[in-house]
């Protein structure tokens, strides 16, 4: 496995593009199984995650070809309903592969989805809306095997918002008889752009960025072409690279509009946010304050930035508190940031940080993606050598990462 050794203290300066959404992109490319022919789509992150689901696509019958950040993706002969334990396994959006094949085939067999090790995320959630639209599932030897034979409208309505039921059921949806009305459905940026691909698709759906989703039915989807939205986890890990460091960026291809209560936090604690419609710069003249943080869904503060910003909360004098309410095992990356020298203290769902100790250098393994990401920023402000191992979990969702921090003034070397 490769690691990072990490050379602190430098300072991050620049100017560097986002890339794309890889939490678009999966559910995106999961759709291209409702439609056959060939689907192309742009500014695709090359990543671990999104080379498994290509795996996964071909697996299902698909002609995948990924270059230069596009993706072909020829669905003719989609004619097998398995995705494979070996993949499903190591990526929990897998499980996005049931509701096109279920609208698809009529039938789905998908192993219990795996990924990152936050805790229980069951997907009781996809099944009983499954089920609503008038599919079956049993459960044989670790897998969900669901049949129908023939999707029907509904009305839904999630206990709970989430992201991948939502993406999942929506895609089941599309090509259901009759109308289905999706409530209390997830608002994230990345559900409106599959909605909005979905209709250019020829799909008829409604209320796109809002809690409440209309589907009417469609009988026949066509291939799409189409360019995925920036990331914005990304965007927010870039801007606090330079806000630990004291540094100043300009992050170019991002949507500011995806970051609303992330800018607002930034500024809170004394940094200055400028954007334009396609751009966020950060700038770090003046005193820093500590800040109070909630993650809630979308538009609230994003989970997936939670373990960066505790880093950078990790240096700025003063109290800060971080309350989980999403992932509450989200926090396996404290007893690293402590090894650091960061004065955290945990407590049920949440974090107490008292910042402003001097941070140093120490062996540290990561446990999923966002957590490497925390790490690797924290090392930037610690003296002498730190090194990070696992960033296999990096790999899965940051393009570049090392490389994009390297060239704006960072001291990283990958090593195996």
């Amino acid at each position: 496995m490769d690691k990072f050794l990490i050379k602190g203290i430098q300072k991050i300066k620049g100017t560097i593009t986002a890339s794309g959404a890889k939490n678009a992109g999966l559910p995106i490319m999961a759709a291209t199984i409702l439609a056959s022919g060939k689907h192309i789509i742009k500014n695709v992150p090359d990543l671990i995650d999104i080379r498994t689901m290509a795996k996964l696509l071909r697996i299902i019958g698909a002609q995948v070809n990924f270059e230069n950040n596009t993706l072909k993706i020829i669905t003719n002969g989609c004619d097998n309903h398995s995705a494979p334990y070996d993949l499903v396994k190591t990526m929990r959006a897998s499980i996005y592969v049931l509701g096109p094949l279920l609208a698809r085939k009529g039938e789905a067999k998908v192993s219990f989805p795996g990924g990152c090790a936050l805790g229980a995320r069951p997907i009781d959630l996809h099944l009983k809306a499954f089920e609503k639209l008038g599919a079956k599932f049993e459960v044989k030897h670790g897998y969900i095997c669901g049949k129908t034979e023939k999707l029907i409208g509904a009305n839904i309505f999630f206990e709970t918002k989430s992201v991948g039921a939502t993406a999942n059921v929506l895609m089941a949806a599309v090509t259901a008889q009759g109308k289905t009305l999706l409530q209390n459905a997830a608002c994230e940026p990345e559900i409106t752009s599959l909605a909005k691909v979905l209709n250019s698709m020829g799909a008829n759906i409604t209320g796109l960025g809002t809690e409440i989703l209309e589907i009417q039915g469609v009988e026949k989807l066509y291939p799409m072409k189409t360019t995925l939205i920036p990331d914005r986890i990304e965007t927010g890990s870039l801007l606090i690279a330079a806000a630990i460091t004291r540094g100043s960026i300009t992050v170019e291809n991002c949507n500011p509009d995806h970051l609303g209560i992330v800018l607002e936090k930034f500024e809170n604690a004394g940094f200055q946010i400028t954007t334009t419609k396609d751009s966020i710069s950060l700038s770090s003249k003046g005193d820093k304050s500590s800040l109070e943080i909630t993650t809630n869904p979308y538009p609230g503060f994003p989970t997936d930035l939670q373990p960066q910003f505790a880093a950078l909360l990790s240096t700025i004098s003063g109290k800060s508190s971080i309350y989980e309410t999403i992932f509450p095992d989200r926090f396996m990356y404290t007893t690293e940031l402590q090894r650091l020298g960061a004065d955290i203290k945990l407590s049920g769902n949440e974090i107490i940080i008292r910042g402003g100790n001097k941070l140093s250098g120490a062996p540290l393994m990561a446990s999923d993606i966002r957590a490497a990401a925390a790490l690797v920023l924290a090392a930037l402000v610690s003296s002498g050598e730190t090194e990070v191992s696992r960033i296999y979990h990096l790999d899965r969702g940051y393009e570049n990462f090392e490389n994009k921090l390297t060239n704006l003034g960072a001291n990283i070397k990958r090593v195996q």
